[in-house]
C-alpha cells in the first residue's frame, strides 16, 4: 500500500510542475507573442508546404492505425492522433528555437516556451489524456487529486 501511495503522490506533484511550468510558458509567449516565430504567417507556409502535408497525413495515419494493436492499453487511437498532430504543428519550431537558443541567437525565454511545447506534445499531452480522461472513464478513478 505504501509504494501505492508513492507512486500516486509522485505523479500528482509531476502533474502539478508541469502544469505549473506549461502556464508560466503560456504567460512568457503571450507577454511577447510578436516576437515567437511560431506566430507569424511564415512559419504556417513553412509548414503546410503540400509534401509535407501529405507526408504527415501518412505517417500519422500509419501510426493512428496500428494504435491499438501495440500491446499498450492505453494508446489508442485517440492519443496516436493528437499527438501525431501536436508533434507536426510544432516540432519545427520547437527545435528551430532550441538549437537557435543554444547558439544565443534568441533568448533562454523563448527556448523555455520551446522545451515546455516540446514536451506538452511529445509526453504531457499524453499523460493529461490518460490521467484525465482515459483512467477515469475506463476505471472511475483517477490518481490525480
Amino acid at each position: 500500500m505504501r509504494q501505492m501511495f508513492d507512486s500516486v503522490s509522485f505523479f500528482s506533484v509531476y502533474v502539478t510542475c508541469w502544469v505549473l511550468l506549461c502556464l508560466f510558458a503560456v504567460v512568457l509567449y503571450i507577454k511577447d507573442r510578436n516576437t515567437y516565430s511560431v506566430s507569424c504567417q511564415n512559419y504556417w507556409r513553412f509548414l503546410f508546404i503540400r509534401w509535407k502535408v501529405i507526408t504527415f497525413l501518412i505517417a500519422s495515419t500509419g501510426m493512428t492505425v496500428i494504435a491499438p494493436y501495440t500491446g499498450d492499453p492505453t494508446w489508442d487511437y485517440v492519443d496516436a492522433a493528437f499527438m501525431s498532430v501536436l508533434t507536426f504543428l510544432t516540432a519545427p519550431w520547437s527545435v528551430g528555437t532550441l538549437y537557435k537558443m543554444v547558439k544565443k541567437e534568441l533568448p533562454m525565454k523563448q527556448g523555455f516556451v520551446a522545451a515546455c511545447l516540446w514536451m506538452f506534445s511529445a509526453s504531457w499531452s499524453y499523460d493529461l489524456y490518460i490521467e484525465t480522461f482515459e483512467l477515469l472513464l475506463k476505471f472511475g478513478k483517477s490518481s490525480f487529486p
